[in-house]
């Protein structure tokens, strides 16, 4: 065999790319699309021949190198890969010197009055080629003497590391690959100038744009031969693995938004990662409220944040921080220190927040029912709608979630139900059984594990009823009465008792709570409780035990110590639960099985929740009533309010005010003007109600048996 004519077989397909040609490229619809790349572990085109058999071999090695010893094979081997490949990348940088080459006197007519191309479309065009030149150029003027004095001592796995450690750049390409396309055929085919500037340079700018991500592909395949003759010893070895690894997770990156279906990535330990579990989570960063869209992956979690991106343009992800599993642990209260200070609205805020939310769905209703409905009025109400719902969900959770780094900070994440965060820890605490290994990411690997959380991610929108199609079937609105019965399989005595929540407003929240009973396997509560519904449509279980243990007494007012049991739901479905009838069900949860009946009354969405004329109304607007205090300026006294605010908040509904004959003497009392001022006189002179005292006298409180 010629040694010469052998060395010419590692060339690495770099006349041009040779496979599917432009049209083969095209997607059904006729546009321009990223190939499909294959970077599964095969052997490099022209360094993989077949035996008898069908199986890949290696190519026949000069004679003179059989003889040898089996290290100094492999080094000859790696030599001539090596050889090959940067001949392969000079032809590769004078490829990106031809695409660059009209670039100048593009760049220098954009400025006359006659441009050939703009500014813009010249940037577009040409968008990071000139920094993969100079990345290549680099990369070929630091191999080239490490060849040229080869020896075993030779390392050259730092230079394919820093290679792939830029692959940033090549992210930045993909992205805007086909609005390059585009741009240039259109420049094309409306300017001749610019037609004429491509068919003169050594090649159209149509194959060339996808020279970069075909010479990732290539030197992927290289990587392979390279470790493929080097020894696992050899100082090369986990340089060139490592880069390997990256150059891998790139091309998986690339072929998920070709294919979503395609979601491995590469762990370095070489196991590939998934997506567990995800979801918007509030943290609390720097004392403040942020929505956050937390990923959780076989090995590792992630808390990301969407970034603001022009219109048109791709919604991409911004991490903000992850924790490998194997380092990540949940703060118990004994070794955590206090919550930080957590901005919070006023109860009575939260409530002005959800009377608005159900003002504007009435209105949106109201407006699609009108014959003229303008879409206009609609979307500017949903928007509205949406605003406020986010706000809602902002700043409604209180029950906290830590999350600790061994080697780093803590986290704190503010959830509004305890089944949401029980889900979390035991997901993770699932995960970190297996044999976990800490890991570090490249700025690269990074930046292609948060691209890819685009497309892996399983809930798309914030959960607020605005973002449902259909906000008028979502869900029921009116009272769900439940019986919380009894529970049975406890295998050893307890002190249980059980909560229910309830979605409410697109997120879940805690809504009432049984009494403890004590030292028990079978509790029987048998207690009742009248559950609002706004836009409910499941029902959560939880089973606690109670803990009585004062050295775990918690720090702060929402952290629950008690161990949860079980937890279980079901799906409030319209038709069982609006008969009049009760409607008995059981929830099974690990081997617990908790006895409930419930049923439901609704409510038409255009009524208000109650009767407006209560207690909780006039709290409301109490705070109004302050007035008074400046009487001396604004002659505004008590007495002018209640003359004023009286008769409307104290009459009698118009149903009772249209009755024939009033014959009882409260009646009659209640239809009195004066009557009414002078009864909301009285209250003004006291000490006004707060909402937490009104809520601690209206809503079911847990007591011990």
């Amino acid at each position: 065999t010629d040694p010469v004519n052998h060395t010419q077989n590692f060339n690495y397909n770099t006349d041009g790319y040779e496979g599917d040609t432009a049209e083969d490229r095209k997607s059904q619809d006729g546009s321009e699309t990223m190939p499909f790349i294959d970077e599964s572990p095969t052997m490099s085109p022209h360094l993989c021949a077949r035996g008898q058999d069908g199986e890949a071999v290696s190519p026949t090695p000069p004679e003179g190198l059989l003889l040898r010893g089996g290290i100094e094979k492999g080094l000859e081997m790696k030599k001539l890969v090596l050889s090959g490949f940067l001949a392969s990348e000079g032809i590769y940088i004078n490829q990106l010197e031809a695409l660059l080459l009209p670039m100048k006197p593009l760049k220098a007519t954009a400025t006359t009055s006659k441009p050939v191309l703009t500014m813009e479309q010249i940037d577009t065009i040409f968008f990071m080629i000139q920094d993969i030149f100079e990345i290549h150029k680099e990369f070929y003027d630091a191999l080239s003497p490490n060849i040229q004095q080869w020896d075993e001592k030779v390392t050259v796995g730092h230079l394919f590391q820093k290679l792939a450690s830029q692959l940033g750049v090549y992210k930045a390409f993909v992205d805007n690959y086909k609005v390059a396309v585009e741009t240039a055929e259109k420049c094309g085919q409306a300017n001749n100038q610019f037609q004429k500037i491509s068919e003169v340079s050594s090649s159209t700018p149509y194959p060339l744009l996808y020279k970069p991500i075909d010479r990732v592909t290539r030197s992927t395949l290289v990587l392979h031969d390279l470790l493929k003759h080097t020894p696992k010893d050899h100082p090369d070895f986990p340089l060139l693995q490592d880069a390997l690894r990256i150059s891998q997770n790139f091309l998986s990156s690339i072929n998920e938004e070709i294919d979503p279906r395609r979601t491995a990535v590469t762990t370095p330990k070489g196991e590939v990662r998934q997506l567990v579990k995800d979801g918007f989570l509030v943290e609390v960063s720097e004392g403040t409220r942020k929505l956050r869209h937390v990923f959780l992956f076989t090995d590792l979690l992630l808390c990301a944040k969407m970034k603001k991106t022009a219109v048109g343009r791709h919604q991409q992800y911004e991490c903000k921080w992850y924790i490998p599993l194997a380092d990540l642990s949940f703060q118990t209260l004994d070794d955590s220190d206090s919550l930080p200070h957590v901005q919070t609205l006023p109860e009575h805020e939260i409530e002005e927040m959800k009377i608005k939310i159900s003002s504007i769905k009435s209105e949106i209703q109201k407006e699609k029912k009108a014959q003229k409905a303008q879409s206009r009025n609609v979307d500017r109400l949903r928007k509205k709608m949406n605003e406020q719902e986010s706000c809602l969900l902002l700043h409604s959770p209180t029950i906290p979630f830590r999350i600790h780094n061994k080697h780093g900070k803590s986290f704190l994440f503010l959830l509004s139900s305890d089944y949401e965060r029980s889900e979390w820890r035991e997901s993770i605490q699932k995960l970190q059984k297996k044999d976990l290994q800490a890991c570090v990411l490249s700025s690269v690997e990074l930046q292609v594990l948060t691209g890819s959380c685009f497309k892996l991610r399983t809930v798309h929108n914030i959960p607020v009823t605005s973002n449902k199609d259909d906000d008028e079937s979502s869900g029921l609105y009116g009272f769900l009465h439940v019986i919380v019965h009894k529970a049975t399989g406890f295998k050893e005595s307890a002190n249980l008792y059980c909560t229910l929540e309830v979605d409410s407003f697109g997120y879940f929240v805690s809504k009432a709570k049984t009494r403890v009973f004590r030292d028990t396997t079978e509790p029987q509560w048998n207690e009742e409780f009248e559950i609002e519904l706004e836009g409910s449509q499941c029902l959560r279980i939880l089973c606690y035990e109670k803990c009585y243990d004062k050295s775990k007494l918690n720090k702060d007012d929402n952290e629950i110590v008690d161990k949860i049991m079980g937890k279980g739901q079901v799906q409030l479905d319209p038709q069982t639960v609006q008969s009049k009838n009760w409607h008995m069900d059981v929830i099974e949860m690990n081997g617990i099985k908790v006895e409930f009946s419930m049923k439901f009354t609704s409510r038409d969405l255009k009524t208000p929740a109650a009767d407006p004329h209560v207690h909780s109304v006039l709290v409301f607007v109490s705070s109004h009533f302050r007035v008074a205090e400046k009487e001396p300026v604004n002659k505004m006294s008590l007495h002018n309010l209640a003359t004023v605010f009286g008769p409307t908040l104290l009459r009698p509904s118009e149903s009772e005010s249209s009755k024939a004959h009033i014959t009882l003497a409260s009646d009659i009392w209640s239809h009195d003007v004066m009557a009414q001022v002078q009864v909301l006189l009285y209250y003004l002179q006291h000490p006004p109600i707060s909402f937490a005292e009104l809520k601690k006298n209206t809503l079911y409180f847990s007591t011990d048996v």
